[in-house]
């Protein structure tokens, strides 16, 4: 089939099956206090579903089920906000044949609200990523590479605030370290920042300045590393660091089946998740606030 002619009929399909849902309808004057964060990581561009006879997903994932879910969450709660922790591409024909424009049209369908950049989104090059740029409806979140002197400069954001339920949400995204992990052809001259130091440099800015009610890290820093504790991952920057609220991970391709809770340098709680990878999972964390603030949160993973 004709590149044009397979887009058109996947664009169609997935638009039958509820994907185009639309943007957040502001609900400020509303007294609910409840926002949803919808969550993935690792897709790797699984575009459809496993088989029925896989051996550890049958007929789990892809875009169609997802949407569903999606819409399902979205007509319980409309202040629902949706990202993705990267690693995006690779994975699939799908990718070999389309270079990403299908992933990110489908994610536009579905009403992504933000993602930030794995690793594995190099693996056409800094120019491969960014000429499918035009095809992602929804913001690119990264805090910590410089893209100076490359095609991506100044087509990311460092933050986005988003306001959903009478609540200002802050997020900002971390990506990995690339030396060592992906050729240097591919990321030519992107510089990689401390998260640690971005991280608190974004919570002082999102916090102070901004008066954000609620912070989130969009991370591919990866979960934890056991062999290696001094390697930076999600579990270390939260204990490094303060005023994040939830960080969601990726890379490392961690399933969990609800948040894990930890202690910062303030000593006060923070969440970490991760959905493992494929898109057989989606993360729902629900943050609920009174007249004083953040009352109490909890989160799952839910099967796709």
């Amino acid at each position: 089939m004709k590149r044009r002619a397979f887009l058109g009929n996947t664009l169609a399909a997935s638009a039958s099956l509820g994907l185009g849902l639309g943007s957040l309808t502001s609900c400020s004057e509303s007294s609910e206090r409840k926002i949803t964060i919808l969550h993935t990581n690792d897709v790797h561009s699984h575009i459809e579903a496993f088989e029925m006879d896989h051996a550890r997903y049958p007929g789990m994932g892809g875009v169609a089920r997802r949407a569903g879910l999606i819409q399902s969450i979205r007509q319980e709660n409309p202040n629902t906000l949706l990202f993705d922790a990267g690693d995006i591409f690779q994975g699939t024909p799908y990718f070999n044949y389309f270079g990403g424009e299908l992933e990110f049209k489908m994610m536009s369908k579905l009403g992504y609200d933000g993602a930030t950049i794995g690793n594995h989104d190099f693996d056409n090059g800094i120019d491969g990523l960014e000429v499918q740029l035009p095809n992602a409806k929804f913001d690119f979140i990264i805090s910590n590479y410089d893209f100076t002197d490359t095609v991506m400069d100044g087509r990311t954001d460092r933050f986005k605030i988003y306001e959903t339920g009478g609540v200002k949400v802050g997020v900002f995204g971390l990506g990995i370290r690339l030396k060592g992990l992906v050729d240097p052809a591919l990321y030519k001259e992107t510089k990689y920042l401390d998260p640690v130091e971005i991280t608190q440099d974004m919570t002082r800015f999102l916090r102070e300045e901004e008066h954000c009610d609620l912070v989130i890290a969009l991370s591919h820093l990866g979960y934890n590393y056991k062999n290696n504790p001094d390697r930076i991952s999600d579990l270390t920057l939260a204990r490094k660091t303060e005023g994040v609220d939830l960080i969601i991970g990726g890379h490392t391709h961690t399933f969990l089946k609800r948040p894990t809770v930890v202690r910062n340098r303030a000593d006060k709680n923070l969440l970490v998740n991760q959905v493992g990878c494929w898109g057989v999972q989606v993360g729902r964390i629900d943050f609920e606030f009174n007249s004083r603030g953040k009352s109490s949160e909890k989160g799952t993973s839910i099967v796709v």
